[in-house]
């Protein structure tokens, strides 16, 4: 799996075989599954629909005594690989049922992962509300688990939420982020997913016209992942988000308002001292009083604020 998601999809396909060998010939179950969803997952993004759908198939098919988290794990993998095969009825069928597994046994990653190939199926059947509702409930509960790289899935599909719903200059900032951050992690993306990205990207910014496109991928390029997680949770609460009450960043100095940006681009207060050249004493003292006037007490807030008034 690590193999290939750093695009090395030829050796990945070799060790998964290997595996299923191996696993075969000693009569171990929970191995072959494992191996049956990396190799369906290796023939994927090798454009393989054909046999990453036998494989994912396969692997749903070994007998349920296997750990939870692998028969979960195969779920997830038939569910991406019906997806792409355009089955999106059996596709909701087996999300359906792995979601309902991962919520009684408490498995967060698996229930985060499966709540975004949900909020994917929403989205093809028209369900914007529920696709937001979905992917919001994801993305919280990666945010809380520390599932970064399923923040990072829930990015992406957060653009096409908003290019759904005609909020080009949102998709566009999203897409930026996601594929800065995908890189910056070392991640390879997955051809087809680039292919349909780069596509729909095409669209938002012939929409934005030149001008407004670029103010959107600077935004999205300037994000860390922590900021871009929140600003994803902002595009996908069901009202208007706005920060606990406070008079706003309209009675901040111009220095508070840039502290303010930083903040928000995921800087710690060392690298603010060192970006502006001054003490992080004097940073601290200016975010006291960022926080005094504006009733945002965690950084998070902060970041929230900044995102709401076009700061970051």
């Amino acid at each position: 799996m690590t193999l290939a998601n750093l695009g090395q999809i030829a050796e990945a396909a070799e060790d998964a075989r290997r595996t299923l060998s191996l696993a075969e010939e000693l009569g171990y179950p929970a191995g072959e599954a494992l191996a049956l969803a990396d190799l369906a997952f290796a023939s994927g993004y090798a454009g393989d629909q054909g046999s990453a759908l036998q494989l994912a198939r396969r692997a749903k098919q070994i007998p349920a005594d296997v750990p939870g988290w692998i028969a979960r794990l195969c779920s997830y993998t038939f569910t991406d690989v019906l997806i792409e095969a355009g089955d999106p009825a059996a596709a909701e069928r087996v999300c359906t049922e792995g979601l309902a597994r991962s919520r009684d046994t408490g498995d967060l990653q698996s229930y985060a992962r499966l709540l975004i190939q949900m909020a994917y199926l929403d989205l093809q059947a028209g369900r914007t509300e529920d696709a937001a509702a979905h992917l919001r409930e994801s993305l919280d509960t990666a945010v809380r688990t520390g599932g970064w790289i399923h923040v990072l899935s829930g990015l992406d599909c957060c653009g096409y939420l908003c290019a759904a719903t005609g909020r080009c200059a949102d998709a566009v900032t999203v897409w930026v982020a996601y594929v800065a951050l995908l890189q910056h992690g070392g991640y390879v993306d997955e051809p087809a997913d680039a292919r349909r990205r780069r596509e729909a990207l095409r669209t938002a910014r012939q929409g934005l016209g030149s001008g407004r496109a670029r103010a959107a991928d600077e935004r999205g390029a300037a994000m860390s992942l922590a900021t871009a997680a929140e600003y994803a949770l902002m595009l996908t609460a069901p009202g208007p988000q706005r920060p606990d009450p406070g008079p706003g960043p309209g009675t901040l100095s111009p220095r508070e308002r840039e502290l303010l940006t930083l903040v928000a681009r995921g800087r710690t207060n060392a690298q603010i001292a060192a970006q502006l050249y001054i003490s992080i004493r004097t940073v601290s003292s200016h975010l006291d009083r960022i926080r005094d006037k504006t009733g945002c007490r965690r950084r998070a807030d902060l970041t929230r604020l900044a995102l709401t008034e076009g700061l970051a």
